[in-house]
């Protein structure tokens, strides 16, 4: 029901075609369609999640902080898997999070927000290299010293 509802939000007619392609996209069998979320692991109701966003086949997807409350190893699982989307799809990301580490690896440019405001806007490769000209920025990248890291 979950994977079905945008369809009939929409009125798309090719829902199990859809339903099935998303599923086996992120790596579940189309068997995962029945279960519920109490029978699922965080990474596999994350890929649920990213399947229900493609049913809909996007030009762009608006990414909240995707891998928050999942293990490191889960992290680097689904951040590989939303890459590979995103290649094969031709994607768009939006990509909301506190994490500097993600925000390198997933993003090739970016703008840090103060209270609902943009502070600044830079590329992963400046940030990285510690080359902002904001204070605030300047301050999260000493909050977060270490945070570079491959997925």
């Amino acid at each position: 029901r979950l994977l079905q509802e945008p369809l009939a939000i929409h009125g798309i007619a090719d829902g199990e075609k859809r339903i099935e392609r998303a599923l086996d996209e992120v790596g579940l069998g189309k068997g995962f369609r029945f279960r519920y979320a109490h029978q699922l692991s965080g990474g596999q109701r994350q890929r649920v999640a990213i399947a229900r966003a493609l049913i809909l086949e996007p030009s762009i997807l608006l990414l909240d902080e995707p891998t928050s409350a999942l293990d490191a190893s889960v992290q680097a699982e689904v951040l590989n898997l939303l890459e590979e989307v995103r290649r094969r799809r031709k994607l768009t990301f939006l990509m909301v999070s506190h994490d500097l580490a993600i925000i390198t690896h997933m993003c090739e440019r970016l703008m840090v927000m103060q209270n609902g405001e943009a502070v600044e806007t830079l590329t992963a490769s400046q940030l990285i290299g510690h080359r902002v000209s904001e204070d605030y920025t300047r301050n999260l990248l000493r909050a977060s010293e270490g945070f570079v890291r491959t997925a």
